[in-house]
Parts: C-alpha cells; sequence; structure tokens
C-alpha cells in the first residue's frame, strides 16, 4: 500500500526515489559549478557536462517512477531548466557569432548561467523541506 500525504492527499515518494532526486540535483549542480572553476562559463558547463547529462537521462528514465508525487514536479523543473538553458545558449551564440550581437550576446549568456544556479539552488532546497515545484500554467 503506498503511504499517501495527509495535506495533498497525493501519494509519497519512496525514499529512494527522494534520494535519487538529490543525486540529481547534485550531478546538475556539480556540471555547473565547474564552469566557475575553469574558463567556461556556468551554462556552458552545465550544458555540455557529463554529469548533467547523465542527470536529464535519468529524469526521463525515471519520470513514470515519480508521477503522482511531489518529486514529479522536481524531475519537470530539472528537465524545463536543461532545455531552456539550451535554448537561450544557442540564442546566445547565435548573437555573439554576428559580432554587433555579441554586446547582447555575453551578457544573456551569463544571465543564463546565473538563472541555471538559481533553478538548482531553489529546487534543491524545496527537494530538502519535501515541496513541490511550481509547474507552468
Amino acid at each position: 500500500m503506498t503511504d499517501i500525504d495527509g495535506k495533498t492527499l497525493s501519494p509519497l515518494p519512496s525514499d529512494d526515489l527522494v534520494t535519487l532526486t538529490h543525486i540529481i540535483y547534485g550531478l546538475h549542480a556539480f556540471s555547473a559549478l565547474t564552469g566557475l572553476t575553469s574558463a567556461a562559463f556556468i551554462v556552458t558547463a552545465f550544458l555540455s557536462g557529463w554529469p548533467s547529462i547523465i542527470a536529464v537521462i535519468i529524469n526521463y528514465v525515471k519520470r513514470d517512477s515519480v508521477r503522482g508525487t511531489f518529486l514529479d514536479s522536481h524531475f519537470s523543473w530539472q528537465i524545463r531548466t536543461f532545455w531552456w538553458a539550451l535554448g537561450w545558449f544557442v540564442l546566445s551564440w547565435l548573437m555573439i557569432i554576428t559580432i554587433v550581437g555579441a554586446v547582447v550576446g555575453l551578457p544573456l549568456m551569463l544571465l543564463t548561467g546565473v538563472w541555471v544556479l538559481y533553478r538548482i539552488i531553489r529546487g534543491w532546497i524545496a527537494l530538502a523541506n519535501r515541496k513541490a515545484m511550481p509547474l507552468p500554467g
């Protein structure tokens, strides 16, 4: 029998899935933070780092296991963070290669890196408090 959250009346995830979600946030954070310690931007390290790529693959593979629990919102949050960061990264590079757009492209890439760090930190704090992440619309 599945345990039910008394407040939301949704199923509670197993401790193993909660631990896995912490590990996924850790993988994303490790990739992003390597951008601070190297010549790479945060967003570049986040998108191209093996830990982050592995984390997104795990998100997709284990998504059905967390369906209906508060972890489902965290998996969606992590997946959206990755794909939106990729979109902003591509847009930034398209601006940078036009030279004129470099004035906007470089700051946009830096802001995307800060946004990625914010999303990782906010999500991980919510997970530590066993709270769901807000979902769009």
